[in-house]
């Protein structure tokens, strides 16, 4: 990883902050766009995972699109210099103030995800005076065998019209004038590794379209979400995801026609080009005999291990101590779940020490908050080090 390479540069500034190793981005937006040209897929990037003006300034120059999940995303993708039409905007409870301007910006769809959603962006469309173009967001209930906590596609989740509904309220949805149903769209869940999870996608995905077009609807678009994973174990070993892979897959298995197939990518974009640097402050053993080792980073930083107990390699970087120990890896927040890693095998660490903690370029710093009033950390880019 880059602060392996780049340590003793990173000693003077101030901890906590992520760093971001811009070429690794860029060899990623590359291997992405140069394999969906293949196939003509269209490729959005979820803000969601990372909205650091600079890691959007680069996505931008490689012809990205932008998936949102809520009013302000789309206002920072359209400030960032994004095309409207390039924007789709998903999420489960868009306020009225968010879709009024969605509809005002001409975005390129509205994920809907209720029945009743549609109706309102139907009413809002019809006071502005425009036909919206909207994307009916199916849940397709398949088990994308990942974290229940990023599961998004099974029957029970709040994401998503069921197909059922759709099927029972036809008429009614062909019936909002101001409207213009010209998508469908499906995200099962994150970080998913096993990738014939989305064969069985795909084959949902044929079925859906083939009987939303005998029912009327004409789809211009087909959106088949993103979620392909990361490896959070060994970074090294794969710093770009294997977008290959998934392509071929969707390529063999998805039968929509000549429509566009699009897909919306957030962690395996920007996930692994991002660490999160943070210095020890104290060692500590415990009564029962745990050695602890406080960081001045903290879940407030990457609430990721404390909220879903994700996993994330940790490195030493600057220890040259032949020894090692296992240590338990503790922040500051006033919190017991505040815990990076147990048992993690480091050189003898000591206060001052720097550590990377790998893979947080994706929900890092989009999820960092201000609880104990911590300051938000900063962020270090490899081309300007």
């Amino acid at each position: 990883m880059l602060s392996r390479q780049v340590a003793a540069k990173l000693g003077t500034y101030e901890t906590p902050f992520y760093l971001y190793d811009m070429e690794l981005l860029r060899r990623t937006l590359e291997n992405v766009t140069s394999v969906a040209s293949n196939y003509g897929y269209r490729i959005h990037y979820a803000i969601k995972a990372n909205f650091d003006a600079r890691l959007l300034e680069i996505i931008r120059e490689y012809g990205l699109g932008i998936d949102c999940a809520s009013g302000n995303e789309i206002r920072c993708a359209i400030e960032a210099g994004f095309d409207p039409k390039s924007i789709v905007y998903a999420g489960v409870g868009k306020r009225d103030k968010e879709l009024r301007y969605a509809i005002e910006q001409g975005i390129m769809a509205i994920n809907c995800e209720s029945t009743e959603e549609l109706h309102v962006v139907d009413a809002l469309a019809r006071e502005a005076g425009k036909v919206v173009d909207v994307a009916l967001r199916i849940n397709p209930d398949i088990d994308p065998k990942t974290n229940h906590c990023i599961d998004t596609g099974q029957a029970d989740s709040k994401f998503g019209i069921s197909y059922e509904e759709i099927l029972a309220g036809v008429e009614d949805i062909r019936s909002l004038r101001n409207l213009n149903v010209v998508g469908m769209h499906l995200h099962i869940g994150s970080q998913i590794r096993e990738l014939h999870v989305f064969e069985n996608m795909c084959n949902k995905v044929n079925a859906i379209v083939d009987n939303l077009t005998s029912l009327g609807f004409d789809l211009r678009f087909v959106d088949v979400g993103g979620g392909l994973g990361i490896n959070y174990d060994l970074p090294e070993n794969e710093p770009i995801p294997n977008f290959a892979s998934l392509f071929a897959i969707v390529n063999s298995h998805l039968n929509v026609g000549s429509r566009e197939v699009h897909f919306e990518f957030g962690r395996s974009i920007v996930g692994e080009c991002g660490e999160l640097i943070t210095r020890v402050l104290f060692n500590k053993t415990t009564a029962t005999g745990r050695k602890l080792v406080i960081v001045d980073a903290s879940m407030t930083e990457l609430i990721r291990p404390a909220l879903y107990g994700s996993y994330h390699n940790i490195e030493n970087i600057t220890s040259a101590s032949d020894q090692r120990e296992k240590y338990t890896i503790v922040g500051t927040a006033c919190e017991s779940t505040d815990v990076f890693d147990e048992n993690v095998s480091l050189p003898l660490t000591r206060r001052g020490d720097l550590l990377t903690i790998k893979s947080a370029g994706a929900y890092g710093m989009s999820m960092a908050s201000r609880y104990n009033l911590h300051d938000l950390p900063g962020a270090v880019y490899s081309d300007r080090l």
